[in-house]
């Protein structure tokens, strides 16, 4: 995706973001190592202690740029969290109406496909620190995502590759939880269930990018 002028490199990472828009439903369900936890077993119910004890996601960014979401988790009770989830959206009507994690809804009437994504998973993720393997499992919801078990006293970090496909000011938010079957509750030890959130702009000042063959999107090197 070498372009010769600003016009040129934003027409092209316009395109591959409209390209992608499908490319991104279909990669949540391979994401993860393509895995389906939405038939997990009978969990164990109850309220489990948890504590993110790291949270990290850059601001700001540029179209095409490709940044690390980083969330620590740690498990404070004395049980087993049976299956812990994270699941993401971005604040707002737009967000909430996608199916996307990563995206917003876009609201003219009779689209066949309204989901627009901001940021593009990376193929593969998300990961745990340390490990060039998939380090979960999908769920029956695109914006769910099962870490598996976490025993007391442990703490997880997972990582979400994601690059940038649309300009402007987004406030992704993100909650934790404990199982798929609705009877384990993620609780902070105030009684709190836990998340947070992330405000990041996307400025549209571009730099020379490409994509790789898992659809990432990658700056270009000088020299290259």
């Amino acid at each position: 995706m070498r372009g010769t002028g600003r016009h040129s490199r934003r027409t092209r990472l316009q395109t591959t973001a409209v390209g992608l828009t499908a490319l991104a439903v279909a990669a949540l369900l391979a994401a993860c190592g393509g895995g389906d936890s939405s038939t997990a077993p009978e969990e164990a119910s109850g309220k489990f202690q948890v504590k993110v004890t790291e949270a990290a996601f850059p601001s700001p960014q540029r179209l095409g740029q490709t940044s690390v979401l980083r969330l620590g988790i740690r498990n404070t009770g004395d049980r087993t969290v049976p299956n812990l989830l994270v699941s993401f959206t971005i604040k707002g009507q737009r967000g909430e109406n996608s199916s996307l994690p990563f995206g917003i809804s876009d609201p003219q009437p009779e689209l066949a496909q309204p989901d627009r994504p901001v940021w593009v998973l990376s193929a593969t993720y998300p990961r745990l620190d340390g490990s060039s393997d998939p380090g979960g499992t999908t769920t029956s919801s695109p914006k769910t995502f099962a870490l598996g078990a976490l025993k007391p006293g442990k703490t997880v970090t997972a990582i979400w590759k994601l690059s940038a496909v649309r300009a402007g000011k987004f406030t992704v938010l993100y909650n934790v939880g404990a199982g798929l079957g609705g009877a384990s509750k993620a609780e902070t030890d105030n009684g709190v269930s836990p998340g947070g959130s992330f405000t990041t702009e996307v400025t549209e000042r571009l730099p020379e990018t490409e994509v790789t063959d898992s659809g990432e999107i990658v700056e270009i090197k000088k020299g290259k």
